[in-house]
């Protein structure tokens, strides 16, 4: 028992003094527990509200693509700057050192090739090997209006399920099937019926009037980076997400097949974090591609 000696008396407060927590800073967190908020608080960076996630997640369905061929190659010099890593659970096991700290949110849905002509995925990760890797997020890709939207539905809602038991948030990708528009109203339909069904995060493409998407959707929305553009363009879609209410990006291929990955990301997180004009932060891309040569 502790020494009762020089306890001091608490001192006098009044009943209704504030505890000093202010009000969770992401839209929709409000209502989640200490383990929930803690991991989304690793996901979206605090200090800004905002996040760059490195999505290298692609070899799932299409194989060692072009950047992602030696995955350690790739990762070693980008995770430092990553805000968060969306992986695969083999390549988090064979391709990144335990001591990155950067959260992992990971891919938990898979189950097709990129050679099938349709869209055909499941949960395929068990809630207790992502408790095992640490995960701060669980991704699974939702297909609204494809031949097995009620299957990857029906998977998301389990997953949705298992994530509150375990305190740990879910990430839903809006999948664009081939034959579907990536357009405000599709985008926002698939979000928002994401998040009626419990998603804490949901990664969609950018569209016109992406205002749409983010304002109707009431839990956080990240943009996803999509095909390879040239880098001030993905720059200007990077500026205009964030300008349009999203909390930042998911990009791979505008990063990991940029000429220069460091400087890439570099230049996407001064405009995600700090509002930087493209043109402005294409130059932190082109300086550090000349201190690289």
């Amino acid at each position: 028992m502790a020494d009762t000696d020089g306890i001091i008396e608490a001192r006098n407060v009044s009943a209704g003094a504030s505890s000093g927590m202010d009000r969770f800073y992401l839209k929709g967190c409000e209502h989640l527990g200490w383990g929930m908020k803690n991991r989304m608080a690793r996901i979206i960076k605090p200090e800004t509200g905002r996040t760059v996630m490195l999505a290298v997640d692609h070899g799932y369905f299409q194989g060692p693509t072009s950047g992602l061929e030696i995955m350690e190659d790739t990762l070693a010099p980008l995770a430092q700057y990553a805000d968060c890593l969306m992986l695969t659970r083999g390549v988090l096991r064979t391709s990144v050192s335990p001591s990155v700290q950067a959260p992992i949110v990971l891919r938990v849905s898979g189950g097709q090739s990129v050679l099938s002509e349709l869209s055909n995925e499941t949960w395929n990760v068990a809630i207790d090997d992502c408790i095992r890797l640490n995960v701060s997020g669980m991704a699974l890709s939702i297909y609204v209006g494809a031949p097995y939207e009620h299957q990857t539905l029906s998977a998301f809602a389990d997953l949705i399920d298992a994530g509150y038991s375990a305190g740990i948030p879910v990430l839903a990708v809006t999948a664009v099937g081939r034959d579907m528009a990536r357009d405000a109203r599709y985008l926002s339909l698939s979000s928002r019926i994401a998040a009626e069904m419990g998603a804490n995060i949901v990664k969609t493409y950018f569209c016109e009037n992406f205002e749409r998407v983010t304002s109707t959707c009431p839990v956080p929305i990240v943009m996803a980076g999509g095909k390879k553009l040239p880098e001030l363009e993905a720059l200007i879609m990077a500026h205009n997400a964030v300008t349009q209410g999203a909390v930042g990006v998911d990009m791979g291929r505008n990063i990991f097949q940029s000429d220069c990955p460091v400087g890439m990301i570099k230049a996407v997180k001064a405009v995600v974090h700090f509002n930087e004009k493209p043109e402005k932060a294409i130059k932190i891309y082109e300086d550090e591609k000349k201190r690289s040569k």
